[in-house]
């Protein structure tokens, strides 16, 4: 059983992301629609026009919407029908994670966080699948995060959705099993090199890791393609998130403090001295200050 990516309608959901737009090059060659979601849709306007030169049969058809706001499903669900668009695969990529200590958040921020990551997915969902049950033919990709394996301190909100959209796809893929329906969530690690779009960011700490946004997109197809349940695109990627769950919590939490000094070293130089201080005052007394020699090293 495959999704049916070949001559069908496909819509992507964040596809202003680096993700969103890989996702579209690489289903252009085989689907007959793409129809891409975005707030920003004049961003998207020199992709529509790449995606038709390597395919002029497809049909590109750009949606502006945010869908971190309530209402913005519905209205693309209207803008589909009014297309006579009836997707046969939902590629969900849209997603926000302010990085913040959860009480320094604005509660504005963490309701756009949730809308975003769990109402927003599963409303897109609550509204395609019943035609896709009743094709008998259908596919679901979700793109999470490795963070749904983590405790990280200045993600909280974020990493509570990524566990809430596993937890509902293991199971809703059990309610559909035998349907024709393929559901697939997908768990990424760090993608692309920072470095490419600023020469002054910091060097990637996980360079083992890190894939570029065409292999992660790649890879992520091919595991939906198999109809895989869990894709963790990379081979380290994978091997780390499956040892993971099987660590004892106490150390699972020293890895979360290793993490957020990291992130918050990087906040020192420059990307966000907000969660640099917010996150210096969750690791534990002892810890150097972010840009110590002793957290360099």
């Amino acid at each position: 059983m495959r999704p049916p990516i070949d001559f069908g309608s496909i819509l992507i959901t964040g596809a202003c992301s680096v993700l969103g737009r890989e996702f579209a090059r690489q289903l252009s060659h085989r689907a007959r629609t793409l129809v891409l979601v975005c707030p920003h849709v004049e961003r998207l306007e020199t992709l529509s026009e790449e995606l038709q030169a390597r395919n002029p049969t497809l049909g590109v058809v750009l949606l502006r919407a945010d869908i971190a706001l309530p209402n913005e499903v519905d209205r693309v669900m209207n803008e589909l029908a009014s297309h006579l668009i009836t997707p046969g695969v939902l590629v969900s990529a849209a997603g926000v994670g302010p990085q913040a200590p959860f009480a320094q958040q604005s509660w504005e921020d963490v309701q756009r966080t949730l809308q975003a990551n769990i109402v927003a997915p599963l409303l897109l969902m609550h509204r395609l699948l019943p035609s896709m049950l009743a094709r008998k033919s259908g596919g679901i990709l979700h793109v999470g995060s490795g963070n749904s394996q983590l405790f990280l301190p200045g993600l909280a909100a974020a990493s509570a959705a990524h566990r809430c959209l596993d937890g509902f796809l293991e199971s809703l893929r059990l309610e559909v099993e035998g349907s024709g329906v393929v559901i697939t969530y997908a768990a990424p690690g760090p993608v692309g090199d920072p470095r490419r779009e600023d020469p002054a960011a910091p060097e990637a700490h996980a360079p083992f890791f890190r894939l570029s946004a065409a292999q992660c997109a790649r890879k992520i197809l091919a595991g939906f393609d198999r109809a895989e349940p869990l894709v963790y695109p990379g081979t380290g990627h994978r091997w780390v998130m499956g040892l993971l769950p099987m660590l004892p919590r106490p150390l699972r939490r020293a890895l979360g403090r290793f993490a957020a000094g990291r992130r918050a070293e990087e906040g020192t130089g420059g990307s966000s001295p907000r969660l640099a201080r917010g996150l210096q005052a969750l690791l534990p007394p002892g810890t150097p200050s972010p840009g110590a020699t002793g957290l360099n090293r």
